[in-house]
């Protein structure tokens, strides 16, 4: 059994969450709640129902197209996701509001509505589209987000104080995303 989906989908996703606003969010939740286990687990439960909709949506796109078409609808999407990708994620000042649902339930939430229309829910449907099986996809995914986001919750202060690396990891996180389009567009690992 291969595991492509799963290692593409865990890489793409860990790289392009580096300096993304949940991975802000989680540095937040990280200073507001003390409790790190609640907020990891808020993010875990979170992520892995937000891409499981996104990765469905994914799969049932696949079955709408032809597979040329489909190659370039990918290829195009994961150019469009490295450009995203250039452009540093900002928090505006509602965004790092936290309810008083207790740390698990604020985190859940909070990452749920965060992820909606974010770059990396988006990979998640192009990587359904082009990656088979579903849960190695969003397994992948859930476990990059994880990568990114867990240790922003335990580390919290002394990464906000380093935050200037984050530019660098944009950068990658595009130039991965780009290969991504270019080798969907050359019909390069498709799995299908």
């Amino acid at each position: 059994m291969s595991f492509d989906a799963f290692l593409v989908s865990t890489g793409v996703v860990a790289i392009a969450e580096m300096g993304d606003k949940t991975q802000l969010l989680a540095l937040i939740l990280a200073t507001r709640f003390r409790q790190r286990m609640p907020i990891i687990a808020g993010i875990f439960v979170s992520t892995v129902l937000n891409h499981f909709a996104a990765g469905w949506l994914g799969s049932l796109l696949a079955g709408f197209f032809d597979p040329s078409w489909l190659r370039w609808i990918v290829g195009i999407g994961f150019l469009a996701i490295a450009v995203w990708a250039l452009i540093p994620d900002e928090m505006d000042e509602g965004d790092a509001t936290v309810k008083p649902y207790g740390a698990f339930i604020a985190t859940a939430i909070a990452f749920f509505l965060a992820e909606m229309g974010d770059k990396t829910q988006i990979a998640t449907v192009a990587l359904a589209v082009k990656y088979h099986p579903l849960w190695q996809v969003v397994m992948g995914t859930t476990i990059g987000m994880m990568i990114a986001n867990v240790p922003a919750v335990l580390l919290g202060n002394w990464m906000a104080e380093r935050m200037q690396w984050l530019r660098a990891v944009r950068f990658a996180a595009a130039a991965l995303f780009a290969l991504l389009g270019i080798l969907a567009l050359l019909g390069v690992g498709t799995s299908h």
